[in-house]
């Protein structure tokens, strides 16, 4: 198949390209570059069957060409990072909105199945754990900007929805946990490249908060057959998936198992959130998925836990 992914030149989009190259597809990638980096797709841009088109997702013309040509879209480019939804508000609801409405538009105009990469943040504040995809979603007030990415993507996920609903449009969505992996950067305020990069250097692990918030952080090679997966079965169009893992852990108890596993020489420090993003900060305690439903469709099972998947980013870190 000839196959389209939006925001492929990013930390998952560059692994989802290599993934779907390696299976003989022809692959198109579209990144505006805002976020990814052509690094990322360095082992695959000579290949004879990889494309690269540097443009933005909000460009129809564009868009209306690569998608009559392709036969599925992978739709993962989006606003990522927390520090960079704190501090590109507009950008972020711009980005995703608009751009999910281009590429939803144009997929129902040429009945191309598309997969729409949302995210865990839907579920706002609600502790009712673990999340499942049915689940009330409880968001904070309009004067915390995290919480704008949560609903521009949770109005990406109703725009899906109500094009399978009223035009039969294959659609799946896909909400991701925290994943991680080789090539995630800490640029934009992800944690565990930031506490890795920090270990190496020896410095201090600078621990947003009391530390004692939990997360499941999922290899981002298992997300990807999650992705994969989904998209290949028919009978997963019109329905919502978390896609992550269910190994909880708390930032302090992260930032001891990489400081052990680097033998580092950093010690931990608290770091209060109005001094790590110069504002106030709404965050929640925990994050933690169902993987019922998932698990029922496709089989999906993660083959990397949190050890193994940290020792991966530590030696390429390392490299780097």
């Amino acid at each position: 198949m000839t196959i389209l992914i939006t925001g492929g030149a990013g930390f998952i989009g560059s692994h989802l390209a290599e993934r779907l190259l390696g299976q003989g597809h022809h692959v198109v990638v579209i990144d505006d570059l805002s976020t990814g980096s052509l690094d990322n797709l360095a082992a695959v841009r000579g290949l004879p069957n990889f494309s690269f088109v540097l443009d933005s997702v909000r460009n129809t013309d564009t868009m209306h060409l690569l998608i009559e040509r392709c036969d599925v879209v992978y739709h993962l480019a989006a606003a990522v990072g927390v520090q960079l939804i704190v501090d590109q508000p507009v950008h972020t609801i711009e980005t995703n909105i608009h751009g999910t409405e281009v590429v939803l538009s144009i997929a129902n105009k040429f009945g191309k199945k598309v997969l729409i990469a949302s995210t865990s943040e839907v579920y706002g504040k609600s502790e009712a754990i673990p999340f499942h995809e049915d689940d009330d979603t409880v968001l904070g007030s309009t004067r915390f900007s995290r919480w704008s990415y949560a609903c521009s993507k949770a109005i990406d996920e109703f725009l899906a929805l109500a094009y399978h609903q009223q035009y039969g449009l294959p659609v799946v969505i896909a909400r991701l946990f925290n994943t991680v992996g080789p090539r995630q950067t800490g640029r934009y305020g992800m944690v565990i490249p930031r506490f890795v990069e920090q270990a190496i250097k020896n410095e201090p692990i600078r621990i947003y908060g009391d530390g004692r918030q939990t997360r499941c952080f999922s290899c981002v090679f298992d997300v990807i057959d999650g992705l994969t997966g989904l998209m290949d079965c028919p009978q997963a169009a019109g329905r919502v998936y978390n896609i992550g893992s269910d190994e909880e852990i708390s930032m302090e108890a992260l930032a001891d198992r990489i400081i052990a596993m680097t033998v580092s020489r950093s010690q931990k420090e608290l770091v209060s959130y109005e001094e790590a993003y110069g504002r106030s900060f709404d965050d929640m305690m925990r994050r933690v998925p169902s993987l019922e439903r998932i698990r029922s469709q496709i089989g999906f099972q993660p083959r990397y836990d949190l050890q193994q998947t940290l020792e991966l980013i530590i030696e390429a870190a390392k490299k780097e």
